[in-house]
């Protein structure tokens, strides 16, 4: 809502890339720093960080750590894929949406088959049907589907929901993949919690073959994990790392605050109040008049439709947000929102510009 970045403007909940690295997070990215160790991912930290997802998973899958989520989907995608084939994904999913054509090039060309869904999950019947649609020469060949968890609108799958297109996906000879930037809020959703679900239930037993799996939206400061449930799919993919100029070499500090966050759990508690604090921020802003959610708030996001008094209010604040895919406007809660933040952004708007 600002186009100009200015030192009074407040970025508390314009996206949960603004925050800083968790505290457990940067102490092992500091502790990492001391000594010499092996390169380019053959040291200590980046096998303990691997050992780390294995322990979260169940899984004796295979990890790799690349610098970014644009890069963890885009050469997923293109380890499943053919320059001839396609995905499906939901039209609002990132892989759609902002990552500037990313998947396209990195698969030489696959191409991306647009879903439909409610509230930003695809549903299973959309997928048949593009899957299905045609079989000639003429049409990109279906052979894999990336779901987003939790969604680009804010919700969350169920297990139940990434099984049905799970389901699909087996049936008809798709691989199904996991764009998981925001996983750890996903995990810790009341949704999730109610099913009883653990990290294995919402991937690999789920029928996910492959997942990014996100850790600088949750609070640390660069690098995601690429994570192989079905290992043969990922018997070359360090090569694809490395032309793609994804092989840190020195890749512990990639690699390292994975080891300690996952072990000690506060990868999920630090997601886990983020969620709290964007239930706070929902429920705060659903009782002015004015302003009505547009997705229900179900891992760290609130999307809001706001009448220009509220808009305004917004702006008077200095508060960031950005309107976004399927409308409305977002605002983000990280690990190091605070509640006085929430209450105050709730004020602003509530009392309205000129206080």
């Amino acid at each position: 809502m600002t186009d100009a970045a200015d030192p009074r403007d407040r970025y508390d909940f314009a996206s949960d890339n603004t925050a800083g690295l968790f505290p457990e997070a940067l102490e092992t990215f500091v502790a990492a720093n001391e000594g010499f160790v092996p390169s380019y991912g053959e040291d200590g930290w980046t096998a303990a960080a691997t050992g780390s997802i294995r322990d979260l998973f169940e899984a004796e899958c295979d990890v790799y750590f690349v610098f970014n989520g644009t890069a963890a989907n885009a050469l997923a995608l293109a380890t499943l894929c053919q320059s001839y084939h396609s995905v499906i994904c939901h039209r609002a999913a990132h892989v759609e949406t902002d990552e500037c054509g990313a998947p396209e090039l990195f698969s030489h060309g696959a191409k991306l088959l647009l879903g439909e869904g409610e509230g930003g999950r695809l549903d299973p019947a959309s997928v048949e049907r593009l899957a299905t649609a045609r079989a000639d020469l003429h049409y990109p060949k279906p052979r894999a589907v990336t779901i987003t968890q939790s969604t680009e609108l804010g919700t969350v799958y169920a297990p139940d929901q990434v099984a049905a297109v799970g389901d699909v996906c087996r049936r008809l000879g798709l691989r199904l993949h996991v764009d998981g930037a925001r996983l750890a809020n996903a995990l810790v959703s009341a949704r999730t919690r109610e099913a009883g679900a653990s990290a294995a239930d919402l991937t690999w037993r789920a029928g996910v073959d492959v997942l990014s799996l996100g850790g600088t939206k949750a609070g640390m400061g660069l690098g995601e994990a690429v994570v192989f449930f079905d290992r043969a799919l990922g018997e070359e993919f360090a090569w694809r790392c490395k032309q793609a100029g994804q092989l840190a070499s020195k890749m512990r500090f990639v690699s390292a605050p994975w080891s300690r966050v996952l072990a000690d759990g506060s990868w999920l508690r630090h997601a886990a109040h983020a969620n709290a604090m964007a239930q706070r921020l929902a429920d705060g802003l659903a009782a002015i008049d004015g302003v009505e959610l547009v997705h229900p708030t179900e891992a760290n996001e609130v999307f809001v439709s706001l009448d220009e008094r509220a808009r305004q209010a917004l702006r008077a604040g200095r508060w960031v947000a950005y309107d976004f895919v399927g409308g409305g406007t977002r605002l983000v809660c990280s690990w190091a929102t605070t509640e006085a933040a929430v209450d105050q952004l709730v004020a602003d708007v509530r009392t309205g510009p000129g206080g």
